[in-house]
């Protein structure tokens, strides 16, 4: 938890984590619907509408109709909203990349061990 609450600083934005949430599910799984990224971020329908729309007004995300339900809206990432990610990705690598650094071999190999255990248990 202390790992990702420090990882989590390293915002190199001006997007909260919610909305960095929101752009990286987008730039990882494709464009999506309110509803389903509002599943995704475990959030409520309302606060995820808040969300896309303050991202829409950023420059982050597009909104267009559904292209077979036109009651429903999907939601894209633009290359504005990609670029976020990309940075704030490199920027927390770097952090990792440098604190990592400092530690021994053997002590490198124990976290990379533990780091394929952690992303097994926790796999969605």
């Amino acid at each position: 938890m202390r790992l990702s609450r420090r990882l989590r600083s390293e915002n190199v934005s001006t997007c909260t984590e919610a909305q960095y949430g929101v752009l990286a599910s987008l730039v990882h799984f494709g464009p999506m619907s309110p509803g389903e990224l509002a599943e995704r971020e475990r959030v409520q329908a309302p606060t995820m509408t808040r969300t896309v729309a303050s991202l829409e007004d950023l420059g982050y995300v597009i909104r267009t109709k559904h292209a077979t339900d036109r009651r429903q809206v999907v939601v894209t990432v633009t290359d504005a909203g990609r670029e976020v990610v990309e940075e704030t990705k490199r920027w927390r690598n770097a952090w990792l990349d440098e604190n990592l650094a400092g530690l021994t071999a053997e002590e490198r190999e124990t976290v990379r061990r533990a780091a394929e255990i952690i992303l097994r248990v926790t796999e969605l």
